[in-house]
């Protein structure tokens, strides 16, 4: 195969599952690990991936990565990661749900409880939890950012602000070794800080990819959460940080 036919399939492999490692690669292309070591570099240096101890990652920066990119990024993580939260929301409550792929999972999860109120600034989950006639949907106004069907701005913040529910079901795009979770958009932002004002318990829905990307705007810290469901065991340094904090981690394998 040729290298640039190689590297765009290395490309779409690394948007699907997050990480690639140098070994599978190899094995994947029957080349060497050396050779595989060069693609990933030369796609680094174009900036399409950021190279990692045996492997690479999608490229940081200040900009997200598209919203059908993002869907199908770790779909089985995400599934997975929907049913573990789901299954700890009861029926008879309310809740939040933001914008987020992940938040979308738990929303496909919610699809047969029963006696549910919904607020959310994310038109896919109204969409998705139209289809449940156990719940009532309330969907948050404001200006529609067409790129994922996310509600933004200070009218979807105020919005919020009039309601008090059991559960917020938040999502996040970085998560640091710090234990802050990080966003690329200033006004989203400002919507999530409402949702986790409003909310008596907040849950944070994010697999581990979000552990090697970054975002320039802070949302909140893990102090902040209550329970954390992701796919993989959290860094040491971090898992510590979150029993100090009383933060629960609660691990969901794809099957």
């Amino acid at each position: 195969m040729a290298a640039n036919l190689r590297q765009d399939e290395i490309l779409d492999l690394a948007k699907a599952e997050g990480r690639v490692a140098v070994e599978d690669l190899a094995l994947r292309f029957g080349v060497t690990a050396q050779t595989i070591r060069r693609d990933l570099s030369e796609l680094a240096e174009a900036g399409k991936l950021a190279r990692v101890h045996g492997g690479a990652v999608i490229a940081e920066g200040v900009a997200n990565i598209g919203y059908q990119e993002r869907r199908g990024l770790n779909a089985a993580a995400k599934a997975a990661i929907g049913q573990a939260c789901a299954a700890a929301i009861p029926d008879n409550s309310s809740l939040f749900l933001n914008i987020g792929t992940t938040t979308e999972a738990v929303a496909r999860a919610l699809l047969r409880h029963r006696n549910l109120t919904v607020v959310t600034n994310n038109m896919n989950v109204a969409n998705i939890l139209a289809a449940n006639h156990g719940c009532e949907v309330i969907v948050a106004g404001g200006v529609l950012r067409r790129s994922d069907g996310g509600l933004v701005g200070d009218l979807t913040a105020e919005a919020i602000a009039a309601f008090k529910v059991d559960l917020a079901v938040i999502g996040t795009s970085a998560l640091d070794l710090d234990g802050d979770l990080l966003d690329f958009d200033a006004q989203e932002v400002r919507v999530s800080r409402a949702i986790i004002r409003q909310a008596r318990r907040v849950y944070l829905v994010a697999d581990a990819s979000k552990l090697t990307r970054s975002a320039p705007v802070r949302i909140a810290s893990l102090a902040e959460v209550d329970v954390l469901f992701t796919d993989r065991p959290l860094p040491d340094r971090l898992a510590a940080r979150c029993r100090e904090w009383r933060t629960e981690v609660r691990v969901a394998a794809a099957g």
